[in-house]
């Protein structure tokens, strides 16, 4: 169950954390993955780990931000059955502290990338006679999450768009879900931690890992599993739904 044999997969920001864990998990299960990632160097390093395990993926330098970046990255690359949008960038602030600059930062990349990205894979699915897309959300877009106010406007718009896409292109055999993880354990995250807190790393990472009931931060590994099951034939009967992979974070908390 769950194979990925004969399918070519696209996974954006698949150079570290979540997307890093679904990519390496997509072509231990079979797929041809294609990695759209800003770092290349970091991109490159996820393909070499594929390659020694055995898998198959290449590397693509790309700013999903830039339309015409992804337009010719998906030219280059034959029919698709899987696309994942994964990249995306984070913000910190209210309403009246989000510059208009970091406002249309985050929307250029969280929202405009994936635009970009599905844009330029539906042609691809429909050489492949059907598919699926996977949207990476956030549990912010069903809850409210204090100082998240760019980001979780974003992850909702994302919400919408998986809803209007699979609408649209269900009689195409073309299926779209999201998945909202709560925190998880990423790079990111400890990047965010040294940035933020330096000398409280080690508190700050156990306060934010206990505001999931669950009692942990999730790992990436976590996510790419469900992404799987999205991405595989088994999942067939699914489409215009979001899945949160949060320990409890949006039913639990009071």
């Amino acid at each position: 169950m769950f194979r990925l044999d004969n399918k070519i997969a696209v996974v954006t920001g698949g150079g570290s954390g979540i997307g890093r864990a679904i990519a390496e998990t997509f072509a231990k299960q079979g797929a041809v993955v294609h990695i759209l990632e800003l770092d290349a160097a970091k991109a490159a390093d996820v393909v070499k780990e594929i390659e020694a395990a055995g898998g198959k993926a290449i590397a693509h330098s790309c700013n999903v931000a830039a339309q015409a970046e992804v337009d010719f990255v998906f030219e280059q690359i034959s029919a698709i059955h899987i696309l994942v949008n994964n990249a995306g960038i984070a913000h910190i602030g209210k309403a009246d502290t989000t510059s208009e600059t970091d406002f249309d930062n985050l929307m250029q990349v969280n929202v405009k990338g994936v635009y970009n990205c599905i844009r330029a894979a539906i042609p691809q699915l429909r050489k492949s006679k059907g598919g699926c897309i996977i949207n990476m959300a956030s549990v912010a877009a069903n809850v409210g999450i204090p100082d998240r106010f760019a980001y979780s406007t974003a992850k909702g718009a994302i919400l919408a768009m998986t809803l209007s896409v699979a609408k649209d292109y269900i009689s195409e055999n073309i299926r779209c879900n999201s998945i909202s993880p709560a925190r998880v354990h990423t790079p990111f995250v400890d990047g965010f931690l040294k940035k933020s807190y330096p000398g409280r790393e080690a508190e700050m990472f156990d306060k934010l890992s206990k505001s999931q009931p669950i009692g942990r931060m999730g790992e990436p590994e976590e996510v790419a599993a469900l992404a799987l099951y999205l991405g595989s034939d088994e999942a067939s009967f699914i489409t215009g739904c979001d899945y949160p992979v949060d320990g409890g974070f949006i039913k639990l908390n009071n």
